[in-house]
Order: C-alpha cells, then sequence, then structure tokens
C-alpha cells in the first residue's frame, strides 16, 4: 500500500500514510476543508451561512 500524500510505502505506526509528516499534512488539509463531497442540492448554501454565522456569534460571545 502506498501513501496517499506522497507514494511512498506505507509504515505500519502511520497507516496508511508514511510518516507523521504525511498524517499531518492529510490532517491540515481536512482542517482547511480541501476535502469536500459536491452538492446541488440549493439548501447547502443557506444551511453553512447559518453555521458559519452562529459559529461568528458564538465566538464573539453574541446573542443569536
Amino acid at each position: 500500500m502506498s501513501c496517499p500524500i506522497c507514494g511512498e510505502d506505507t509504515v505500519k505506526k502511520y497507516r496508511p500514510f508514511c510518516s507523521d509528516r504525511c498524517a499531518n499534512r492529510d490532517l491540515g488539509a481536512w482542517l482547511r476543508g480541501d476535502y469536500a463531497i459536491p452538492s446541488s442540492r440549493l439548501d447547502d448554501a443557506e444551511e453553512v451561512a447559518d453555521a458559519l454565522e452562529e459559529a461568528q456569534n458564538a465566538a464573539t460571545g453574541k446573542p443569536h
């Protein structure tokens, strides 16, 4: 099995990756939102906007 980030052979400790570095690169990609499943639902954009607004309000302490 090869590492999905760099293509090197995997190491059991970090499987499916070859190293901690590649595992962290993958985690960073998830956290940045680089991996996404496309959707054609029109409601999705509104749901995301609402969730973002709620998260911003929670971070600033503003009421809903």
